[in-house]
């Protein structure tokens, strides 16, 4: 019923973070209320979050199991059995009879409703940040510092209304550091124990589904053997890279984690890149920081050079045909009959589906038709591969007058096949896949760049 969201700056600013409770208040010099902490020395303050807005960061570090807050609610009111209007005038009546800082705090909370008085403003606001008092009547309520708190999948704190106290608490499920936010879920909070426990479930199926993926990653780089490292290395370091990020997914730093790592050193230096190689090492054996090669850059984007990871596309830009994670040689393309997790998926259902597009480029070396439209079409790296169209039409659904020597195919969602005669090369079955351009790949490259 009540939305929780993250919560951008409202409509009145505190000029000092609201850390309440109890309720000893004073005012700044623009009249906005400083509130106090439960605690005696509050151990998080209120900041700008980037893209989050508003949120709670840790002032110290802040030891797992500890008490981070302990709260009364300012305004409460059910869930169920009453209606709008009867629970917009509970609201209004429990706001107007706050004291006056309470009420600024309280009004400098985001609000996702429209509204057109006093009366719809106050609701909004309770139905924007509300979270539940648990108890038996299923209770929403407000508190000042906890409804502060943003939501994140694998938050670092919990919360929980403690019946005996009567009290909304945050305790740290895990040591928070100094400057990190502290976060709770959202998930089902209002919704029935049966839910919640099915939700529980869930999360357990998709940790399982990772684990399970960090496996087949491991079997298909073990049976690709060290060779693959030099054959084709960025397919080999995307493996390396998907599952460092189901390990950080999983919050698991164990030693596959750094096994990872210490692959893709490995693979790096055998391909020359030493200062890839060195940072791989040093994270897998301390997993620090290294600030150096390059410079300047954001842990983010450091990550992004460090795996060699393409940015993502966004609406309208133009594909450039250099990128081989789009556009691989014949090499990087994944094989038929395997299941390649750098371009596969698996559903719910149990069924892989693409992961991303990616496309081969090939130029018309030779062609001939016998049975059936065949042709020796060459790659981006130089090599030559044959292509068997296995279509209704056998390949006639091609214009003749664009399969021509000289001109470059493209195939879509391209896979590597094993002929009967054990060549190696592209079985072609859907005609709507595949685009001929009246260009050399040479040319279509230059015009690229």
């Amino acid at each position: 019923m009540f939305n929780r969201i993250n919560q951008p700056s409202g409509d009145l600013k505190p000029s000092n973070p609201p850390v309440i409770l109890d309720l000893h208040t004073s005012s700044t010099s623009k009249g906005c209320p400083v509130m106090q902490s439960t605690m005696e020395k509050s151990v998080y303050a209120l900041q700008d979050i980037p893209n989050k807005g508003k949120g709670l960061v840790a002032t110290q570090k802040i030891p797992k199991g500890m008490r981070i807050l302990s709260e009364e609610p300012v305004i409460s009111a059910s869930c169920f059995g009453i209606d709008a209007r009867g629970l917009q005038k509970s609201i209004h009546q429990q706001v107007t009879s706050m004291s006056e800082e309470k009420r600024q705090a309280f009004l400098s909370m985001h609000n996702i409703h429209p509204y057109k008085n006093d009366a719809e403003r106050y609701l909004g606001i309770f139905q924007t940040n509300s979270l539940p008092a648990e108890t038996i009547d299923d209770i929403a309520a407000i508190f000042l510092e906890a409804c502060r708190i943003n939501h994140a999948c694998d938050n670092n704190a919990q919360k929980n209304w403690n019946e005996a106290i009567k009290r909304h608490t945050v305790h740290a499920m895990r040591d928070i550091d100094q400057g990190e936010e502290i976060t709770i879920t959202y998930l089902a909070p209002l919704k029935p124990r049966q839910v919640r426990q099915e939700a529980l479930k869930e999360k357990i199926r998709e940790s399982d589904r990772r684990l399970m993926e960090i496996d087949r990653l491991d079997t298909a780089v073990n049976i690709l053997g060290m060779d693959w490292f030099l054959v084709s290395p960025s397919r080999t370091l995307g493996y390396f890279d998907r599952q460092v990020r189901l390990y950080q997914e999983l919050r698991r730093e164990d030693v596959g984690f750094a096994h990872a790592f210490n692959m893709a050193a490995q693979l790096s230096i055998a391909n020359g890149d030493l200062a890839r190689g060195r940072i791989f090492a040093e994270k897998g054996v301390s997993k620090t920081k290294v600030g150096e090669a390059p410079q300047g850059l954001s842990q983010g984007d450091f990550e992004d050079w460090l795996w060699r990871r393409e940015k993502p596309m966004v609406p309208g830009q133009l594909a450039n045909l250099r990128n081989r994670t789009t556009f691989p040689g014949f090499a990087s393309v994944p094989e038929e009959n395997d299941i390649d997790l750098v371009y596969y998926e698996r559903k719910e259902t149990g069924v892989f589906t693409p992961r991303r597009h990616w496309c081969f480029l090939g130029e018309i070396a030779d062609f001939g038709t016998s049975v059936r439209l065949q042709m020796e079409i060459k790659d981006v790296d130089g090599q030559k591969i044959p292509l068997y169209f296995h279509t209704d039409g056998r390949g006639a659904e091609l214009p003749p007058t664009l399969v021509q020597k000289g001109h470059t195919m493209a195939i879509l969602y391209a896979q590597s096949h094993m002929f009967m005669s054990m060549d190696v090369g592209i079985r072609h079955e859907e005609p709507r896949l595949i685009k001929i351009f009246p260009e050399s790949l040479r040319n279509l490259l230059a015009f690229n760049d």
